[in-house]
């Protein structure tokens, strides 16, 4: 049962945070998954990052459906319409672009799914505004920074906002980024890191989550 973009966008704002990671290994990827929900993440992202992406993806959806039928599974890095679509018929439950492309954005709302383009300009918010963008993700966020939000945001009022790149699991980055108007911030490296992902340091990455979900809730 696919999930339906109010839902997913529900969901994001709820956890006020959206993981994001990809690793070449199958079974890292499941156990990273697993670790992520023990600690409390309904929503997340798996990054189309490697050859591997697609076969990885799939054994996510199968763990979904047997143990985490309430977690919603995205993919993210979707450049091309191809891309979308193999991993829109693997079962992805939303969309995530570094860029914005209307193509893509098309194909996600015919099916009422919930589409997250990558802007770094007020033009590309503009265009992706254009194309029915109910989240918007701004990429790369450590080159804009919150200033950067808090400088266009009366441009674009009632736009839902998520940084991504570089935000840091750190209680005065989230909170300024949250201040500056966000409504969720996009955890990648700075919580499952590479270490973390080598190392198979589950134990880290759980009280980490913790730690985030907890710094985002303080934050708001």
């Amino acid at each position: 049962m696919m999930k339906t973009k109010q839902e997913v966008l529900d969901s994001i704002v709820t956890q006020g945070m959206l993981p994001l990671f990809f690793y070449k290994d199958a079974e890292v990827s499941v156990e990273i998954t697993r670790t992520l929900y023990s600690a409390g993440v309904r929503v997340f992202e798996y990054t189309n990052r490697g050859d591997a992406a697609l076969d990885n993806f799939k054994k996510l959806k199968d763990l979904q459906q047997a143990e985490m039928p309430d977690l919603h599974l995205g993919i993210g890095t979707i450049k091309s319409v191809h891309e979308a679509d193999a991993f829109i018929n693997a079962g992805a439950d939303f969309l995530v672009s570094p860029i914005v492309n209307t193509e893509v954005a098309k194909m996600a709302h015919d099916r009422n799914m919930l589409w997250i383009p990558g802007c770094m300009t007020p033009t590309e918010i503009y265009t992706a505004q254009c194309a029915d963008a109910a989240l918007i993700k701004l990429f790369p966020a450590n080159i804009l920074g919150p200033a950067f939000l808090s400088s266009i945001a009366e441009l674009f009022r009632g736009q839902l906002f998520m940084p991504t790149g570089g935000v840091e699991l750190e209680a005065n980055n989230i909170a300024t980024w949250f201040r500056a108007g966000v409504c969720a911030v996009g955890m990648g490296s700075k919580l499952i890191s590479k270490q973390v992902l080598e190392g198979k340091l589950y134990d880290q990455l759980y009280n980490d989550t913790l730690k985030a979900i907890e710094l985002v809730q303080t934050s708001r």
